[in-house]
């Protein structure tokens, strides 16, 4: 049976007919689906993790007790987990342990593009790379058979145009794959330096052993085509390449750390032209180098963005061009918008009106930084706000602190948010942090967290309570506001702004796309009453328009949420039904 599966739906259904036990995940785009249809699976124990760092811990302890186990994350979700990583690199698995991770050329939802390949040299674990969904279902079941193999965690890497494109993938039944006994074994499990030493030894030993069986699998195929032309690729560039450039030969990776030297020098050896095509870093490109192979890489080709067949015959064989189709100029700019009835608009609008530098967090509220709201000053990576705004107070002393505070949503908080509070507290800082509260993980699609008291699969679970959990930690101040009520909520802003001591703020409003959100009424606007001021304008509402002539509601995008009826002074927003236009 055949199934037209996104590559994380197919990487789900390797997990489950790979007889996996075991699956954690914090969600980050584009691996988030990975974890979400793996819950699907009855057969399969998955959750969300409060971070990627605890998702890899909670998968390594199931492999140290001989059950197969997958964990998910983003390209910067790795950065989380790299301490466990670099340690279970040393002391190897029980069960199969694989690391999806999910890599974002051209920053969809990212911000950086980082490329995880450096991550399995450094680390040393061998990473596979699929090109489609069926590869991606073959090579997650191959992961887990080469981690048990080798004794090593493995490496699964994706990018977003392999995770969320769509091919067929031929269906299997559920291998039901026992658990390997647990022995006890500290000179394997317990990496104190003495025996880290002996570990290192074998680390080094298994990636010889690893080389020599990359020069011999199936996982890299060469497939031989006009020799005048030899392509060395992987992934989704493979996909690229065949496309630009048909039936040329192609040295296909499927196993991209270690790389191949044997295969690689028997296929440069037999085509005149050989050319290393990846997106991001030029890590197969440099492997050639080094070992004196000469290729065609980056003096050609950006080390940035995604690549496509259009671009590599551009830069390649100077056909074309992307922008030649003038698709590019015609394409009007549609800058993402925090959604109609968005709780973060409340926010937004309250700490631009004060005029306040907010240090801002990763999440869809991230989108308040853009005009008119122009809410947010920084951004670094996940839970970074608290501790920036409390190094911006160290830096530019009390006075500084009491006009800069930092917004964090409720997963963030969760996820990283905590220890740098913690550090406030601790370090005698007065910062005021807002957490923004809407009652789920939004940026990554309404996945469920810890405060939100459901599974990943819906089951009902103890919830983290917000406010008891700042005053455990030593805050004193903690005020609960909904964002929507705006003069309240811009005298408790000045307030704990004001407060020589550090305080809280939950902004508590559930995302409007939550199904139990039901708005009444959509808003229109009263001519008669309109004195066309634009300070509705400010909120950044995509359903408000100004039409050169006067103020619009687009009845198609407007919810209802009455945030413009509270803003315009003259009473001009009204409910439909009982204005006049």
């Amino acid at each position: 049976m055949k199934k037209l599966m996104l590559g994380n739906e197919a990487i789900a259904r390797g997990a489950y007919e790979a007889g996996v036990t075991v699956a954690s995940a914090y969600p980050g785009t584009p691996s988030t689906e990975i974890t979400e249809v793996i819950a699907s699976y009855n057969e399969i124990y998955s959750e969300w993790a409060p971070n990627e760092k605890v998702a890899l811990e909670v998968s390594i302890g199931a492999s140290f007790a001989g059950a197969r186990a997958v964990c998910a994350m983003k390209h910067v979700g790795l950065n989380v987990a790299a301490d466990p990583l670099f340690t279970v690199s040393y002391t190897g698995v029980n069960g199969g342990l694989v690391i999806c991770v999910a890599d974002d050329p051209g920053m969809h939802s990212s911000q950086n593009e980082q490329d995880s390949r450096h991550y399995a040299r450094a680390a040393k674990v061998p990473m596979l790379e699929p090109s489609d969904s069926q590869e991606c279902k073959d090579f997650l079941k191959k992961a887990l058979d080469l981690s048990e193999r080798f004794d090593t965690p493995v490496f699964l890497r994706l990018t977003t145009r392999i995770s969320h494109s769509q091919s067929l993938v031929e269906l299997a039944d559920r291998d039901n794959v026992p658990l390997k006994k647990y022995i006890k074994d500290s000179n394997k499990y317990v990496m104190m330096p003495g025996m880290a030493k002996k570990r290192h030894v074998v680390v080094e030993e298994r990636m010889e052993r690893l080389a020599e069986y990359a020069n011999a699998s199936e996982l890299n195929q060469i497939i031989w085509g006009n020799k005048d032309i030899g392509i060395i690729t992987s992934g989704i560039s493979y996909q690229y390449s065949r496309e630009a450039y048909g039936e040329v030969s192609f040295l296909k990776l499927g196993m991209v750390h270690p790389l191949p030297e044997k295969l690689i020098r028997e296929f440069a050896s037999q085509v005149k032209t050989l050319y290393v095509i990846e997106e991001l870093d030029p890590i197969i490109e440099s492997f050639l180098k080094e070992k004196g192979i000469s290729c065609i890489g980056k003096e050609k080709l950006p080390v940035l963005g995604e690549y496509s067949a259009s671009l590599l015959k551009e830069k390649l064989l100077g056909i074309g061009g992307q922008t030649n189709t003038g698709l590019a100029q015609d394409v009007p700019v549609r800058p993402p918008v925090l959604c109609p009835g968005c709780p973060h608009r409340g926010v937004f609008y309250s700490l631009k009106k004060n005029k306040l530098t907010v240090s801002g967090d990763i999440g869809c509220y991230t989108l308040g930084t853009l005009a008119p709201l122009e809410g947010m000053d920084t951004c670094v990576c996940m839970g970074a706000s608290i501790g920036v705004a409390h190094g911006m107070e160290k830096a530019r002393g009390r006075d500084a602190a009491g006009k800069t505070v930092a917004v964090i949503g409720d997963s963030t908080f969760i996820h990283s948010g905590i220890t740098g509070l913690i550090d406030i507290v601790y370090n005698k800082g007065t910062s005021t942090v807002i957490i923004l509260d809407n009652s789920i993980t939004g940026m990554t699609g309404h996945q469920d967290n810890p405060t939100t008291g459901f599974t990943i699969k819906g089951e009902p679970t103890r919830q983290v309570d917000l406010v008891k959990l700042c005053q455990a930690i030593g805050i004193d101040r903690v005020k609960v506001c909904d964002p929507f009520d705006l003069d309240t909520f811009d005298k408790v802003l000045k307030e704990e702004t004001a407060a020589e001591e550090p305080s809280v703020i939950i902004a508590q409003r559930p995302c409007a796309l939550l199904k139990k959100v039901k708005y009444k009424g959509q808003v229109v606007v009263n001519s008669d009453k309109c004195k066309y001021c634009k300070v509705c304008m400010r909120l950044g509402c995509p359903a408000i328009v100004d039409t050169g002539n006067g103020i619009h509601i687009n009845d198609a995008l407007c919810v209802g949420c009455d945030l413009c009826m509270k803003v315009c002074k003259f009473g001009a927003m009204e409910k439909a039904g009982d204005s006049n236009e």
